[in-house]
């Protein structure tokens, strides 16, 4: 089987032409197996047919309504069947030998089920400029953070049997849930210190655009899988709040006192209590904003 693994790429889109093209091309270069590329467009206006008509014959479309990225990403695992599945979005790309970094770890080992590696953060324009933060696997970090960056991410076919397909009630995070069901089933993920994928970052992507709103999911996620929101979420998403009314540099006092009060809430909200390390914080924080330590 080594030597005729194929990988199928996945892409949901929605009126992403300005992007497309570039997402079509970065899986097009790359090489040492077959690949398939199907993309799952939810009825575009902005030109994204064009493209892909241009580009039929190399990548299998279909243009129509979907109930969203969650259902267009199901849509395409179950139309694909490579041995390997890779799930790239249409404003983002792979960098050239991506492929040949993930295949030389799932043709060594078998049990190996799930390779990542590592992103890159890029402007509208696709201009790298920072690091997206991945760490080694580990579960318990995974619940505090999420480290991988869903590009960057390949898995074996045998994991849609294992898991599932992606969670269709979520908007935002779709991706973090999965990885945490990877963690939970026991998975063999292998992180591989290679950088294999850009996801772009602008103001009006999904990410950026609507932060808050991500936040709030991700803590509902969290609570209903762990029965618990962990702290660390419940500060980002009062940090969130924060930067919505303030910049931080410019009411640095307000700025604090505004997390706090929008980070107890939301212990209230998600988890009905308050932490004892959570007040601990807290207590820090509160400080700092009214000037007593530094």
């Amino acid at each position: 089987m080594a030597e005729s693994i194929e990988i199928s790429v996945v892409t949901p889109s929605f009126n992403q032409a300005r992007f497309l093209e570039e997402c079509l091309q970065s899986v097009a270069e790359q090489q040492g197996c077959a690949v398939e590329h199907v993309v799952f467009d939810g009825g575009s206006t902005d030109g994204s047919v064009a493209i892909l008509r241009r580009w039929s014959g190399r990548v299998r479309w279909v243009s129509q309504k979907d109930r969203g990225q969650a259902d267009a990403v199901n849509q395409g695992i179950r139309s694909t069947r490579g041995e390997i599945v890779g799930w790239l979005n249409s404003d983002d790309f792979y960098y050239p030998g991506a492929f040949a970094h993930v295949l030389a770890v799932f043709r060594d080992d078998e049990s190996v089920d799930v390779v990542y590696g590592h992103a890159d953060y890029a402007d509208i324009d696709g201009r790298a400029y920072d690091r997206y933060p991945t760490e080694p696997w580990s579960y318990p970090r995974l619940i505090e953070t999420c480290y991988v960056c869903q590009p960057a991410l390949f898995f074996r076919r045998r994991v849609v049997e294992r898991v599932g397909l992606l969670n269709e009630q979520l908007n935002f995070c779709m991706d973090y849930e999965y990885w945490l069901r990877f963690a939970r089933a026991g998975l063999e993920v292998r992180y591989v210190p290679a950088r294999l994928a850009v996801a772009r970052m602008y103001a009006t992507n999904k990410t950026m655009g609507s932060r808050v709103a991500m936040l709030a999911e991700i803590n509902t996620m969290l609570r209903s899988q762990l029965a618990v929101a962990p702290d660390h979420w419940l500060f980002s998403f009062g940090h969130a709040v924060a930067g919505q009314w303030l910049r931080r540099e410019s009411a640095r006092h307000i700025y604090g006192a505004v997390v706090v009060m929008v980070t107890l809430f939301a212990a209230l909200r998600w988890n009905g209590r308050i932490s004892g390390p959570m007040m601990r914080k807290i207590r820090l924080l509160a400080g700092k904003s009214l000037g007593f330590t530094r």
